[in-house]
């Protein structure tokens, strides 16, 4: 077994999928495309896991699972409320020291697209 830690971040990068998000007429009757970007900090951790067992690490699995779960539960106004309740339940999750989000919504411009970053706990 190593001795060695580094600093480990489990990341999720363009994680796209429909969601009922927004204040707009359109928003409300319609889920739209977002997309969504997570960094986990999941502190000081050996650099090899202690056995080859998905049993001891965060399953990104999970991660990605929480994040659909949030977005798409029900309608949400604001993307500042979705972001925080996606943040909330990631910091939630054992052995996550901090946690930074991005949300964009893909098409809510012709010519751009508009997105939040949140950042919560130790970085």
């Amino acid at each position: 077994m190593s001795l060695t830690k580094g600093t480990q971040t489990l990341s999720l990068t363009g994680l796209r999928f429909d969601a009922s998000l927004g204040v707009l007429d359109h928003e409300i009757n319609a889920p739209q495309p977002i997309m969504v970007d997570a960094d986990l900090n999941m502190g000081s951790q050996p650099l090899l896991p202690r056995d080859d067992d998905i049993l001891h690490v965060l399953d990104y699995r999970k991660v990605r699972s929480i994040i659909i779960e949030e977005c798409t539960a029900v309608h949400i106004n604001l993307l500042e409320t979705m972001i925080g309740k996606v943040c909330d339940r990631l910091m939630a999750l054992p052995g996550v020291q901090g946690v930074r989000v991005k949300i964009a919504k893909l098409e809510i411009f012709d010519d751009c697209e508009v997105a939040i970053r949140m950042e919560t706990g130790q970085w």
